[in-house]
């Protein structure tokens, strides 16, 4: 799975975003830390391998936390992190499926591509990206030639293993 770029400097507007959530009920804000329990659990029941630990990472940068959680009828949605894996990366990020295609996961890409901008980062990498086609969409990202194996090669290979190996059992 290749990395991808994003211009920071040229993102769009995310306001149709933010409508989009709004219209079902959905806020975007950042992490506190009294959150740090309830994303654990969120992330680790709806999202594979080490994301939970990654998106734990955010709590760890001191202030401001570096993620963002989605919050439909006072629970967790969606979230969205940056700055764990490596400097200057976003992610991992994931909405709860029956809420995928409502511009909850561009709106808090979009607040996550905005923090780093304001940190100071004139370009983002999303690492070992699964939709392609939504990060050219939501922010222009591009595909970064010969990033096949990205910065997470062997750990995608573990994970694919071991997703086998459950299946054969």
């Amino acid at each position: 799975m290749p990395d991808m770029l994003v211009r920071l400097y040229a993102l769009p507007d995310g306001s149709r975003y933010v409508a989009r959530a709004a219209e079902r009920g959905i806020s975007v804000r950042r992490l506190e830390a009294w959150d740090r329990a309830s994303l654990q659990r969120f992330v680790s029941k709806h999202f594979p391998g080490s994301w939970a630990s990654e998106a734990d990472f955010a709590f760890a940068q001191g202030h401001p936390i570096t993620g963002f959680v989605a919050i439909n009828g006072g629970e967790i949605a969606g979230f969205a992190v940056y700055e764990t894996s490596r400097r200057g990366f976003f992610g991992p990020t994931g909405v709860r499926e029956d809420l995928r295609g409502s511009g909850v996961g561009g709106l808090l890409l979009i607040r996550c591509l905005d923090s780093m901008r304001e940190m100071g980062y004139a370009y983002a990498i999303i690492g070992g990206v699964g939709p392609a086609e939504f990060y050219t969409h939501v922010c222009g990202a591009t595909l970064i030639e010969g990033s096949d194996e990205s910065v997470y090669g062997d750990l995608y290979r573990e994970m694919r293993e071991r997703g086998q190996r459950l299946r054969q059992a």
